[in-house]
């Protein structure tokens, strides 16, 4: 069995679409642009044998189109999820829903998690010999961050980001976006005192500015540096109450307000909690 090589493939201004290969056949997931996954691939002459999707955003399915007419192999499987409508989606999959794939020889089961879509999902590749397990996250779990609220609860994607950070801690997350360094930046204000990202600050800058990618990461290296899988740090509930003047009874309230926080972040600007009322305090 020929190993496979995980390459994120740039394209907009911060996307990745991520191949599997095994130098002969390759698997793309969340092409959002057809374009360089197709030069990429005439380059150095790999065949499609198979598309991977998320979720139904076009910077994610954009380039679906394109990449199956440009395919000299008719019959391309492409799998999405099963409640959002997408085109070109020849398998609807779910929660639990295993995806086998000859040419690469890959296999992959599929997590429901909703929360930035409602029918968001995952696929996960467990470990195979000596190769660590894979994860492919979408817009659910970034390199220390997570997906905004656009569609789903909050309550609905911290149950997400439960399930994904209970995956083996060498797990690779693979994510969708170059979004660390920001995502960095606002982990630092929320957990000041956590000398583990101040480290990744450092790592994860130079290798921006060498023109790499700063992912994948792993879930042992998110559970230590993201405030989204660190909900129950007492430091981030101090900040949180802190920040907002505002009570943190419980795990939920304190992951609502560092998503609302997230969403309006500025370095040089804080919001002030007065302005607005957390969903955990409504009626």
């Amino acid at each position: 069995m020929k190993s496979l090589e995980y390459i994120p493939l740039p394209f907009f201004e911060d996307n990745y679409a991520w191949l599997i290969t095994d130098g002969t056949h390759v698997i793309v997931v969340d092409p959002g642009e057809a374009a360089p996954v197709i030069r990429y691939c005439e380059a150095r002459q790999l065949r499609l044998s198979g598309v991977l999707l998320t979720h139904h955003h076009t910077d994610h399915t954009g380039g679906v189109a394109n990449l199956l007419d440009s395919s000299s192999n008719h019959a391309v499987p492409v799998f999405g999820p099963a409640t959002e409508p997408i085109f070109g989606v020849t398998t609807r999959v779910g929660d639990g829903y295993r995806v086998e794939l000859a040419e690469p020889h890959f296999s992959a089961t599929v997590i429901g998690v909703p929360g930035h879509t409602d029918g968001h999902i995952a696929f996960f590749r467990s470990a195979v010999a000596d190769n660590p397990p894979h994860l492919f996250s979408g817009d659910t779990l970034f390199a220390s961050g997570c997906g905004r609220l656009l569609e789903g609860t909050a309550e609905q994607m911290l149950c997400s980001l439960d399930i994904l950070a209970d995956l083996p801690s060498s797990t690779l997350v693979h994510c969708a976006h170059e979004y660390t360094l920001s995502n960095i930046r606002f982990s630092m204000a929320c957990e000041p005192g956590n000398r583990n990202i101040a480290r990744w600050c450092e790592t994860a800058t130079a290798l921006r500015l060498a023109g790499e990618p700063t992912i994948p990461t792993t879930i042992e290296h998110e559970q230590a540096v993201n405030p989204f899988l660190r909900v129950h740090e007492p430091e981030i509930r101090e900040v949180l109450i802190e920040t907002f003047k505002v009570p943190v009874p419980h795990r939920l309230a304190a992951f609502i307000l560092l998503r609302a926080w997230k969403d309006l972040f500025s370095e040089d600007a804080v919001p002030n909690g007065n302005h607005w009322v957390p969903a955990f305090q409504q009626a």
